[in-house]
């Protein structure tokens, strides 16, 4: 079955449906051949260790806290904050409350 992603005008809705967060609330929103956006939905305690984009990275923290570490410093994210990695950057994050995250990439593909 072929993942259906978010259609050119639609309106999506980018947290997870209301109630307890699962890592199976992410999702893949946008898949175009430039460009991804993924919901990444985080229980708390749930770590994602050290791993790289496939491009520049934007990251949103749309609902509840997370430490993320890159360029040698680890950083909290609260809902409204952002930021950007460049090309490639290794990163990793660790839920501290149950959160939601936009991450965005704009990927170098041919």
């Amino acid at each position: 079955m072929a993942l259906t992603h978010t259609a050119p005008g639609e309106v999506v809705d980018v947290r997870a449906p209301a109630g307890k967060i699962s890592i199976a609330d992410s999702k893949l929103l946008i898949r175009i051949d430039h460009l991804e956006v993924f919901r990444y939905a985080l229980p708390a305690g749930k770590v994602i260790g050290s791993h790289r984009a496939a491009g520049v990275m934007l990251l949103q923290c749309l609902d509840g806290t997370v430490e993320f570490t890159s360029l040698g410093t680890t950083r909290t994210l609260t809902p409204g904050a952002m930021l950007y990695l460049p090309d490639a950057e290794a990163h990793d994050l660790r839920a501290i409350t149950d959160a939601q995250l936009l991450l965005t990439i704009l990927l170098h593909r041919k």
